[in-house]
């Protein structure tokens, strides 16, 4: 590699942390995306010297259809996916790129493997682990876009499940041992068609028994898969770039993953193999439930809105599933014209991705410096005169504090019954992803606003505009 090129990469490194950094702020986040963007053009242009191509062929050809195919299917789905799809977009994607970097490694093993120079250890090793790790992210990806597409929310257990697993595992383990030291034996090509084939159903396995709830725990520890996978193949193909960008992602997504399952008060080994959610030994916990539930309708609950001094919206899945959002910045503006106070709080694991209500709210415009993490407000809730909590369940759900048998103990949640009144808009009284009642339903400060989220809010703000 010339020092040219050298300088390149190093310029593509810069800007791919810039691009992560600025990606710590909603305020900063479009720019860090276009950085980041930047720097992955820039690091394809200045790969192509490093194909050493002294003629236009058969391969160019099919690399610029490729390009072109991409190209043309992440326009039409950057542009026709909806931001409530935003989930089920990222899991795709990040599956077609584990997927990549899985087949990269696996036709560079393979042909490496039958070429007079054979494949040493020391190629071996990233080669076949990028296979594993992609293939891995690649079919654990598309199990996780099924589950939130609702074909299977629930966790899918069996008895001996988590037994089974380790033993493919296990197998998985042997032929990869086997083949980073017998890469260019007469049963390579077999054990390593074995292997790959073990990967993918491992990934699959892996997942199923998780539950929807714990979906943006498996996302970001797939992406860090992906990365990893890509670090592997940069490796591989003695490509700088595909390493600082792959050891980001992987750095980065497994940061975010232990991040995530702080928030919840939950190890990783529990996410991945203790079927959270399968409502088993649950129901016990839900059973001495106190209070009764106290209904609400949409003109009392505008009176109250219209007239407190503090507000503070929890948003939750049930807002993503309306496509609420653009009707809770209709409220929020109504109520700051009349001199409310109108903050919003986030929960980490609210909805289904790593900052899926940023996301949303985002797209409404709603004002960053409205957005409260939950440490922020939690310390000031007890001053808040309505708490709105829309769609949101176990995560303002007080038996995570108070019911040692629960679940979900010791997760932190966003405080909502600390406020001095609480709406809570839903559909039903149907329990959440964790599968027990929510203690807060049923609060003396509490009232249930049962409907259609955005029908619910439309009737709110029209409410409060005739008030």
């Amino acid at each position: 590699m010339s020092s040219t090129l050298a300088l390149i990469f190093i310029g593509v490194a810069v800007l791919f942390i810039l691009g992560i950094k600025f990606l710590s702020s909603p305020k900063t986040a479009r720019y860090g995306n276009l950085l980041a963007a930047a720097g992955m053009v820039v690091a394809f242009f200045a790969t192509i010297p490093l194909m050493q191509l002294h003629e236009w062929n058969l391969n160019c050809t099919l690399m610029a259809v490729g390009i072109v195919i991409g190209l043309v299917i992440g326009a039409i789905g950057a542009y026709s996916v909806k931001m409530t799809a935003m989930p089920q977009m990222v899991a795709a994607f990040n599956g077609l790129g584990g997927g990549s970097a899985a087949l990269v490694a696996s036709l560079e093993f393979l042909r490496r493997s039958h070429s007079l120079e054979g494949v040493a250890v020391s190629a071996a090793v990233p080669m076949l682990f990028a296979t594993l790790i992609g293939s891995l992210s690649f079919s654990g990806s598309i199990i996780a876009f099924l589950k939130l597409e609702g074909k299977f929310e629930r966790p899918h257990t069996f008895p001996g499940q988590n037994f089974l697993n380790g033993l493919v595992l296990l197998v998985i383990r042997g032929l990869g041992g086997w083949l980073t030291f017998n890469a260019s034996g007469s049963n390579s090509a077999t054990a390593f068609v074995v292997m790959f084939v073990l990967a993918l159903a491992f990934g699959v396995a892996m997942v199923m028994p998780i539950g929807g709830a714990d979906m943006p725990v498996v996302i970001s520890l797939l992406n860090s898969f992906t990365g990893l996978a890509v670090a592997g193949d940069g490796f591989v193909i003695n490509n700088l770039s595909m390493i600082v960008a792959g050891t980001l992602v992987g750095s980065s997504g497994t940061l975010l993953t232990l991040l995530m399952c702080k928030a919840m008060n939950r190890p990783v080994t529990n996410v991945l193999f203790g079927a959270f959610g399968s409502g088993g030994g649950s129901q016990a916990a839900a059973g001495g439930v106190a209070g009764t539930v106290k209904p609400i309708q949409a003109d009392e609950a505008a009176l109250l809105l219209s007239y407190a001094q503090r507000v503070v919206i929890v948003p939750g899945y049930g807002m993503a599933v309306a496509q609420a959002q653009h009707s809770v910045r209709e409220l929020s503006d109504e109520l700051g014209k009349r001199g409310v106070e109108v903050q919003f709080a986030i929960h980490p694991v609210a909805g289904r991705m790593p900052g899926h209500m940023n996301v949303l709210l985002a797209e409404a415009n709603v004002p960053y410096d409205q957005l409260q993490e939950m440490e922020a407000i939690n310390p000031s809730m007890d001053r808040v005169d309505v708490c709105l909590v829309i769609g949101a369940n176990d995560v303002v759900n007080p038996a995570a504090r108070e019911e040692k048998s629960s679940p979900i103990y010791g997760m932190p949640i966003i405080e909502a019954d600390h406020a001095k009144t609480v709406i809570v808009m839903k559909r039903s009284m149907a329990k959440g992803f964790a599968g027990i009642e929510n203690h807060l339903f049923y609060k003396d400060n509490t009232r249930m606003l049962f409907g259609d989220a955005k029908a619910s809010l439309n009737a709110l703000v029209a409410a409060v505009k005739a008030s």
